[in-house]
């Protein structure tokens, strides 16, 4: 139904300007017509041509193509559907895995472990490797074959009219979607999607959403236009600038990705498949993703391993070389060194945990995560951009309130908009009300009114129409025989020029209608008039002399989970961000009413002149952008990551794809577009902001293990790498065994996949699970040097113990010594260290408890198996023992009272 309001319409969002259309051959030549390129020339979308011309110049007719000519067509255009990416193959998604950057660095030391014969180092490193690339290829592919499963939930069928011969009546029968073509005549009715390009040849009351092509929340009037040159008729739809120019501003045009509102019609194909204009979107959106959140982090961190490891073997040959006089013989001990600063699990960690965690979130809350590392940005995301409809707002308005002219609350214009929708739905015989008459209906059955809508008679409709912009039931009301009331409901000015006011009383209505309007309200305009009764019909010419009774205004519905999603994002420390294509005033009327301040309400086309540190200021402090294209959203997003943080975006539509790219994470419902399902890192089950709580949730509890391994694990290792070096130096013999190393780092490895499988503090899921190099280096650094003196107390402590013995035996000793001190400080360090908790809280972990136990109990009973001998260890006396008890008591203090002045410093 017609409404007003005062800002740009629907047509604002031109994604690509005019594709090419299909050429169409045609076959009338003996009728003086030759080869056509379609009904469109130099980017018209042959909105100057009539209707018949454009039947025409595809060589069709009202009643539709003939199967033959239909069958030619599609096997020379090929089927209506979106040029599709190609599934990616076990062995591309196997060897894409490989350039993760911690793979990679694990990938070379495997090699060049191969390349100085440390064969049992480089098998283990490899199988490490393949393990992490299969599980993330499992993982994806699970991912894919839910995404298929999706699009076999999309309606593939429309009403399509064919003939068999030339002479016959047409048939209308149910086809599939992707065997339309140019030419083919279609019949549109509520809740279709429409399957193609279209221009229509009959409407009645037809109104389509947009929204997944120029983001208007309001469905928008669509009827036929013949006369060539004609510009389109203003809509009905809020906030609509009617000589704004543009092709879907065009009444009409309907094009795919579109869905019917209400009303009914049927139209010619103009262009299928490749050549629409949702095509051409998608064809321009980018293939590459930009890096995420998690390519940079890991990127950073990457970098620094690479550094450290490059730089390891050199000094350990050097060292070893000129105070020792050791030669190549010890590479294979610097390499071990190396690797035992590289965390080996990392890979199989990381890919383990997101894989677990996407896992648990498509079989609880039916999120499907496509792109494994988007789990973890989901987990850092401190900011979420979104549009407002079908988010923040469902997809139907709602009555907010009645009032007569004065603006003062008055049901009874509710009372009589509702005999109105009424009476136009069932005299007309439309097929459905729209959503604008079915929110009046359901306020005036919730509020009652002074007469049931029953009591009254419909006697005539003149049912809505996109040139008048209203609709008028005729209805006799009860005790009043010999007369008929006209009830006229609609857009404000067309009701307006038809009451009997004088000029000042309209621009005052006029002026309160547009404060309304303003102030996000949408109105729709009710008077009435009484007129004698007759038995001739009522034409649009006794729509005149109304009385006017007030206005009905209406609001968009917010979700119903909506305020209560927003309240938890802001618990997660994730800011909003709304960047809609609806007017100021609606977009900020929605988020009071869901109690979000908009603060300042900044419409888009101020940016386009705004320099990138300008935006990127004026991002940070704005929450509501208005008016916005496609290629403003992925402009602010941009700034917003160009500015440190870490993006998601939810969205829906075609209009959506440049944002979808552009930021760190993309998200959208199963129920998107297909481009947008196959462009976004994450499905959700619904277009609900409850979901997203439980992917962030998820993510951080991923990305919360993930950083708890790098710290408790890049500390320890560090620790032992210097304790090598320094033990390098002042022993006459080599600290440990490359056999020794293999194991040692072979029984961390094991026990630290528990890590993946570890519940995280609650303060962990609080605050976004960001991985920031600097913040890496500053931990492992200092607990690392910490983790190294107590490496060195060891060293006093075995030289008490051994009486500094450097024979055959002594080195045995020393060799079990450093491995039992080594597994039970990195057994202490899992434990302390662990993020989040403290060990007076008493709940450690079951995954970490058990792991450290049993690193606890290898390094003690380890040489005293038969396999000790074997790797060159020997039982150690009890004074040792005794002693290192010692040296673990004041490591645990140490380790304690460290951690606990790192949170105090980082929570400040």
């Amino acid at each position: 139904m017609p409404e007003s309001s005062a800002a740009a319409g629907p047509g604002h969002s031109d994604l690509l300007g005019s594709p090419p259309y299909a050429t169409v051959p045609t076959a009338g030549a003996a009728a003086g017509r030759t080869a056509s390129t379609g009904p469109t020339a130099a980017g018209t979308d042959g909105a100057s041509l009539t209707s018949l011309q454009v039947l025409r110049s595809l060589d069709s007719g009202p009643r539709g193509l003939l199967e033959t000519q239909a069958e030619e067509r599609l096997g020379r255009l090929g089927d209506n559907t979106l040029p599709a990416w190609r599934p990616v193959s076990w062995p591309q998604r196997f060897v894409r895995s490989l350039r993760d950057p911690f793979t990679s660095v694990l990938l070379c030391l495997g090699l060049v472990s191969a390349a100085v014969s440390a064969w049992g180092t480089a098998s283990v490193t490899l199988v490490l490797v393949v393990v992490s690339c299969l599980l993330r290829s499992m993982e994806e592919h699970r991912a894919d074959g839910a995404m298929a499963a999706l699009r076999e939930l999309v309606a593939t069928t429309t009403t399509v009219l064919r003939r068999t011969g030339p002479e016959t009546a047409p048939s209308a029968r149910e086809l599939p979607v992707a065997e339309l073509v140019p030419g083919d005549v279609i019949r549109l009715g509520p809740g279709d999607l429409v399957p193609a390009d279209v221009r229509l040849l009959r409407a009645s009351g037809l109104t389509v959403y947009q929204s997944a092509l120029t983001g208007e929340s309001s469905p928008v009037e669509k009827h036929p236009v013949d006369a060539p040159h004609r510009p389109a008729a203003p809509s009905a739809g809020p906030h609509t600038e009617t000589g704004e120019a543009g092709p879907f501003a065009e009444p009409q045009l309907c094009f795919q990705g579109s869905s019917v509102a209400s009303g009914s019609g049927t139209a010619v194909v103009v262009a299928s498949g490749g050549n629409t204009r949702f095509a051409a979107a998608y064809a321009r959106s980018p293939r590459r993703r930009r890096s995420s959140a998690f390519d940079r982090s890991v990127q950073g961190i990457s970098w620094t391993l690479v550094r450290f490891m490059l730089l390891t073997p050199p000094l350990v040959l050097m060292a070893n070389a000129a105070l020792r006089g050791r030669g190549l013989e010890t590479l294979p001990f610097a390499v071990a060194v190396a690797v035992g600063l590289t965390p080996e699990m990392l890979p199989v960690i990381v890919t383990t945990a997101l894989a677990r965690g996407a896992s648990l979130l498509a079989r609880t809350s039916g999120v499907i995560v496509k792109r494994l590392p988007a789990l973890h940005d989901l987990g850092a995301m401190d900011v979420l951009c979104l549009d407002k409809t079908g988010t923040l707002t469902q997809d139907r308005p709602v009555v907010d309130r009645s009032v007569d002219g004065a603006g003062r609350p008055d049901e009874q214009v509710l009372h009589w908009a509702a005999v109105n929708a009424l009476w136009t739905l069932q005299l007309a015989d439309l097929p459905t009300p729209d959503t604008l008459d079915e929110a009046v209906l359901d306020a005036a059955a919730e509020r009652g009114g002074p007469d049931p809508l029953s009591a009254y008679d419909g006697v005539a409709a003149l049912p809505l129409d996109p040139v008048r912009r209203l609709a008028t039931a005729v209805v006799r009301r009860p005790g009043r025989l010999g007369t008929h009331t006209l009830v006229t409901k609609g857009a404000v000015e067309a009701v307006l020029e038809r009451c009997a006011l004088d000029d000042s009383e309209r621009d005052r209505l006029g002026a309160l209608a547009a404060r309304e309007a303003a102030n996000g309200l949408r109105l729709l305009a009710v008077a009435l008039t009484e007129r004698t009764a007759r038995l001739g019909t009522y034409t649009p010419a006794d729509e005149r002399g109304l009385t006017f009774l007030g206005f009905v205004a209406l609001r968009d519905a917010v979700a119903p989970t909506a305020a209560d999603a927003l309240r938890v994002l802001e618990h997660h420390k994730v800011a909003v961000k709304v960047l809609t294509g609806d007017h100021p005033g609606t977009a900020a009327r929605a988020c009071r009413d869901l109690g979000l301040d908009p603060g300042e309400v900044v419409s888009a086309d101020r940016i386009d002149v705004l320099s990138e540190a300008e935006l990127a200021a004026l991002v940070g402090r704005v929450t509501v952008f208005a008016r916005c294209t496609p290629e403003h959203k992925a402009r602010i997003v941009s700034a917003l990551r160009a500015a440190g943080r870490t993006t998601g975006f939810l969205g829906d539509g075609v209009n959506d794809l440049p944002a979808l790219h552009a930021a760190d994470v993309g998200i959208c419902p199963r129920n998107a577009v297909d481009v947008a399902r196959e462009t976004a890192d994450v499905v959700l089950a619904e277009k609900d902001l409850t979901a997203i709580d439980d992917a962030i949730t998820a993510g951080r509890r991923s990305g919360g293990n993930i950083a708890t391994y790098l710290r408790i694990t890049l500390s320890s290792n560090l620790g032992n790498v210097i304790a090598m070096l320094a033990a390098g130096l002042l022993l006459p013999f080599l600290p440990m065994l490359p056999a020794q190393v293999l194991v040692q780092n072979l029984c961390f490895d094991v026990a630290q996949l528990a890590f993946a499988f570890d519940r995280p503090a609650a303060v962990v899921l609080r605050r976004p699970a960001v991985l920031h190099p600097r913040d890496f280096l500053r931990f492992i650094t200092g607990f690392g040097l910490l983790n190294a003196t107590a490496d060195l107390a060891t060293f006093a402590v075995l030289a008490l113990a051994l009486h500094g013995s450097a024979t055959s035996g002594g080195q045995a000793a020393f060799h079990s010594g450093w491995f039992t001190e080594n597994l039970l400080t990195q057994a202490l360090v899992m434990l302390l260290l662990r993020t989040g908790r403290r060990t007076a809280e008493g709940d450690w972990g079951g995954p970490l408890r058990v792991a450290a136990a049993g690193l606890a109990l290898v390094g003690l009973l380890l040489p005293l198996t038969p396999l000790g001998p074997l790797l060159g260890m020997s039982a150690l006396p009890p004074l040792y023992y005794l002693l290192l008890a010692t040296v673990l008591a004041l490591y645990a203090y140490g380790l304690r009272t460290a951690r606990n002045r790192y949170r105090r410093t980082r929570s400040h």
